[in-house]
């Protein structure tokens, strides 16, 4: 495996010389060719010059840019991009160490496994990967690759160093159009139905990770090239992509259709639950209701939160009562005591 880019890491005055080697193998996705559908010849992409409608040789490719919101392109030659002030063409100075978690997902694109480029480096690189590991940390700097500056982060990886090229926070898009025109309201039942239903998908297995797509269409070509019908193994029915008209429903039956998947019985599902710390929607719906045992079952359903509620209700109603009761007896004992002391005093 061939380098993609030779640099150097800048670490404060620490320089390690470092090669770096792609991460991942673009090959290995499906990819398709363009076809003539009439006799099935390749159709390729010529170069061909605009203005003049004919093709034009390798030799007589230049660069152009052109500036934004612009008509006009300003050829560019080699000479001109190398008399470019960029200082992080054969370096890359780490700027700054931060959580990894402080970096959005958007952001990150191609990966390059680094490697040491002399035996002088490789107390440095190991030294730099243990203190980042150490220190859960990752690096971030600017590094220039095929002729164009970049973000990246350099984190451990095993025994080895990872770089991820970054996109700048520009070519981030906003979320403008994105979320829901009208506020949505979502109770706590409902959260702890889709928590539950989480628990309930289990860990990846290797079967998850396989491509089942490429393995169809190998199969299809086969079949065509062999003049026979394709055999696919359909598997389990995959759920239409209709509107959800019950939610609590819907969540329930999945929960159901995991643990079935997976050769679970129904009481799983009630020792899981059971097993879980309360979650704070949950702690929630018991202060709603009252009861402890709204506390409890905070992560099955509204049901019991419906019902503490409807106790709590019920309760205020007979303590009024019980209280409207003693009341009206104090009045009918003080009654009596004035009217026994009214004929004491006429005999």
């Amino acid at each position: 495996m061939r380098p993609t880019a030779k640099f150097s890491i800048s670490f404060g005055l620490v320089t390690i010389p470092v090669a770096a080697y792609n991460a991942t193998d673009t090959s290995a996705s499906v990819s398709f060719v363009r076809i003539h559908t009439a006799d099935g010849g390749r159709v390729r992409n010529q170069p061909v010059c605009s203005l003049e409608g004919v093709e034009v040789s390798p030799d007589e490719i230049g660069r152009g840019y052109r500036p934004h919101d612009a008509e006009v392109v300003v050829p560019l030659s080699d000479e001109d991009l190398d008399a470019l002030p960029l200082p992080t063409a054969k370096t890359l100075t780490i700027l700054a160490f931060v959580a990894g978690g402080d970096i959005d997902p958007l952001q990150m694109g191609k990966g390059y496994y680094l490697a040491t480029d002399s035996p002088a480096a490789a107390k440095p690189y190991v030294l730099l990967r243990e203190a980042m590991e150490r220190h859960e940390r990752v690096g971030l700097g600017k590094i220039a690759l095929h002729g164009r500056e970049t973000l990246a982060m350099i984190r451990p990886m095993g025994d080895a160093l990872v770089m991820q090229v970054l996109l700048w926070p520009h070519q981030i898009r906003p979320m403008d159009g994105v979320l829901p025109e009208r506020e949505v309201e979502v109770h706590p039942n409902e959260v702890a139905a889709a928590e539950t239903l989480m628990d309930s998908f289990g860990e990846l297995s290797e079967e998850d990770l396989h491509d089942h797509y490429r393995e169809a269409l190998d199969e299809l070509v086969s079949a065509k090239l062999a003049h026979r019908e394709p055999e696919f193994d359909t598997g389990e029915e995959q759920p239409s992509g209709g509107q959800v008209m019950d939610l609590m429903a819907a969540l329930q039956d999945s929960v159901r259709a995991a643990k079935r998947s997976r050769g679970e019985d129904e009481g799983d599902e009630g020792r899981a639950a059971a097993k879980r710390p309360a979650k704070k929607a949950a702690a929630k719906t018991s202060t709603a209701s009252g009861t402890k045992t709204g506390t409890k079952s905070g992560t099955k359903s509204g049901a019991k939160t419906a019902s503490g509620a409807a106790t709590k209700s019920a309760a205020k109603k007979s303590t009024a009562a019980q209280s409207a009761t003693k009341k009206t007896a104090a009045k009918t004992t003080a009654k009596k005591k004035t009217a026994g002391r009214g004929s004491r005093r006429a005999g």
